[in-house]
């Protein structure tokens, strides 16, 4: 008797379970990431399978007109979606050599064999590493389209909405030919539109936008869980509001590394109304500013080495009680009482304007400190926003309150497959791993790489390194080679060009007070003979293309201003000169007084520096900085972690507790 046909479970919004490991099974999870971390480019050797799948149809599919690669696309569509999920070799392959073909016929643009790695890379649920200038956003569309003719749903997620819409503007015309619709998902869009927008076959949009559009989702769920209850409520209330995404399907990510690593140590957050819930009035906050203003570090609180956060010592509650004394108002409250004076210190001490956060129109205005952007309709939340705002003598907004939350690592481990490419994933291969089970694999580049890194210039203060930064910018200038400077904050970009304004060098400066440009900016920094002034990875993801002449004046000059507490961003400035082959020159200038070795935990290296610098000179100091950049990039890497733990435990209370998140 012929069994029945089963049909596939029908999900309303699939999504991929989180497993929450314990604490043996996460230290056997680390073990085996520190083994599957020195693989990259071993990883990269096995995939060359793909290469001579692909190859394989070049011919065939050269040899027809367009009529033919329509239906042979048709084809493909059909054979992907006999497996979508594990997409064989021999079907990837032509699918592949097929989307290369129109690509070079309706793009003008052909993708490389490294191409061809990255993208099979990414779809085997894989980083891949690819060089700055490599061409990662036309290696995506051979991932992207493929997954999409499998006839699964595909997010594409970069750092801002201009890359965003550049890319998928630029890309469309070779999705049109495949019959593929597309959305970009956009800041200020409202709910019908993106609900619209998610229909689509392939979105792009920024991880952020389409985070919380997904938290949106949560709540929506939260409160009506079934697909039957959710029509049911909305014949009879028409206006409840939509689910947004279908599920999480596949996720292409562009910059991996700085959203799946420097982004994580933030948790997303959606708020609801203003509220007052909890005490949270003005009067709190400015008694709790006021009383946290008397208070004495190493007394009463402490700020942990390297960590951004503030640490009440029993000393500094029994200080809190004894001003509380008997009241009965919020400041009474021991927990209010303790959160709004934390809160208040973390303003004071931890978030300063022009790095965190930049007073605008008598707002308080978040700085993203991974891409040093500005983010005008963020908010710190829990009272910390208020605070600032406080701090700077401003307007106090309304609290508001929190709705739903989720912090990167849990949501991208929900996507059914996550791929991703960035310049730099190989320092964050061991975290990559244990936390998404992701993989690094490390693309060649496809023309050899001449460009020249000069011996770190260490000086033992920050004057002497700012003159000898301008001293050395006129030089290049002169030459006719352009200069990116490269700053970690809007202050030190201020600094850099007021040295650069009193030797008398034209310049440009982008950074998150100016950021309207950027791109534009940012691509004419190849120019001869032109000084460019960039806060973090401002303009990251756009090409800086040389100029006439500039090649064999040397290519672009890279001058790095300061170590940042990851060796990775100091790897993605250093990629922007020398793509494709070009040539290029990478220098550091630094000094004992970056803020680098200002944090806690520095003082003791500091002046170890400073007694080799007298006693060598201060080249000799060079591996101070290198050990400070290990210990914060290590210190980083925890907080990390522990956000994830927390996370974790959270989930586990509103599980108990019947909230989905």
């Amino acid at each position: 008797m012929t069994a029945p046909l089963r049909l596939p479970r029908a999900l309303d919004y699939p999504e991929r379970t989180d497993v929450q490991e314990g604490p043996t099974e996460r230290w056997l999870i680390g073990v085996q990431a520190s083994i599957i971390a020195r693989g990259a480019r071993l990883r990269a050797w096995r995939l060359r399978g793909i290469l001579r799948a692909t190859n394989r149809h070049q011919a065939r599919f050269s040899a027809m007109d367009e009529a033919g690669l329509r239906d042979a696309a048709r084809e493909v569509s059909l054979a992907l979606r006999e497996e979508p999920d594990r997409l064989p070799v021999r079907v990837t392959g032509e699918a592949f050599a097929l989307i290369r073909e129109v690509s070079a016929r309706v793009l003008g643009k052909r993708h490389y064999d490294v191409q061809v790695l990255g993208a099979w890379a990414m779809l085997r649920g894989q980083i891949a590493e690819m060089r700055t200038g490599e061409g990662k956003t036309l290696c995506a569309t051979l991932a992207v389209t493929t997954a999409a003719l499998a006839g699964r749903p595909v997010h594409v997620m970069s750092v801002n909405d201009y890359l965003t819409a550049r890319d998928a503007e630029e890309m469309i015309p070779l999705y049109d030919f495949f019959g593929l619709t597309v959305g970009v998902v956009q800041e200020g869009q409202d709910a019908d539109t993106r609900c619209a927008l998610y229909r689509c076959d392939i979105v792009y949009g920024t991880n952020k936008e389409i985070a919380f559009d997904y938290l949106r989702d949560r709540a929506i769920l939260r409160r009506a869980p079934g697909n039957l209850r959710r029509k049911i409520d909305r014949l009879i209330q028409p206006t409840t509001e939509p689910l947004r995404l279908r599920g999480l399907h596949v996720a292409i990510i562009d910059e991996a590394d700085s959203v799946l690593i420097d982004e994580a140590r933030t948790p997303l957050i959606i708020s609801g109304g203003e509220t007052e819930e909890g005490g949270f009035d003005e009067a709190l906050f400015r008694e709790a500013m006021d009383v946290a203003k008397g208070m004495i570090e190493g007394d009463h609180y402490r700020i942990p080495r390297g960590l951004r956060r503030i640490e009440m010592r029993p000393e500094g509650l029994d200080h809190l009680d004894e001003l509380a004394g008997e009241r009965e108002d919020a400041f009474g409250i021991p927990v209010i009482r303790e959160h709004a004076v934390v809160q208040a210190l973390n303003a004071l001490h931890i978030y300063n304007a022009g790095e965190a956060y930049l007073v605008m129109d008598d707002k308080v205005q978040i700085v993203d400190e991974n891409t040093g952007r500005v983010m005008p309709d963020r908010s710190w939340s829990d009272g910390l926003h208020q605070m600032v705002e406080l701090k700077e003598g401003l307007e106090i907004t309304k609290a508001r309150e929190t709705l739903s939350r989720i912090t990167y690592q849990r949501l991208f481990r929900r996507y059914a497959h996550v791929g991703g490419m960035t310049g730099t994933a190989r320092d964050a291969a061991w975290e990559l791993w244990s936390v998404y089970r992701l993989a690094v694999t490390k693309i060649p580049t496809n023309k050899p790489d001449i460009r020249r890194f000069a011996g770190d210039r260490l000086f033992t203060t920050e004057a002497k390194k700012w003159a000898a930064i301008a001293a050395r910018a006129r030089e290049f200038h002169l030459a006719g080679m352009p200069v990116l400077i490269g700053t970690r904050s809007v202050t030190a970009s201020d600094m850099a060009s007021e040295r650069l304004d009193a030797a008398g060098l034209p310049h440009q400066v982008l950074s998150a007070a100016q950021d309207a440009d950027e791109a534009e900016v940012i691509a004419q920094a190849g120019v001869a003979g032109r000084i460019t002034v960039a806060t973090n990875m401002a303009g990251r993801g756009t090409d800086i293309k040389l100029g006439e002449g500039v090649a064999a004046a040397g290519g672009l000059a890279v001058i790095l201003s300061e170590r940042h507490d990851s060796r990775r961003v100091d790897r993605q400035l250093e990629g922007r000169c020398g793509r494709q082959g070009e040539p290029g020159q990478v220098e550091a200038f630094l000094s004992l007084e970056d803020e680098l070795m200002r944090g806690k935990g520095a003082a003791n290296l500091r002046r170890i520096g400073h007694l080799m610098s007298r006693a060598f000179g201060a080249s000799s100091a060079g591996w101070v900085l290198r050990l400070r950049q290990k210990a914060v990039e290590a210190l980083h890497a925890e907080a990390r972690r522990d956000l994830l733990e927390q996370d974790r435990q959270l989930s586990r209370t509103m599980a108990v507790s019947g909230e989905l998140e």
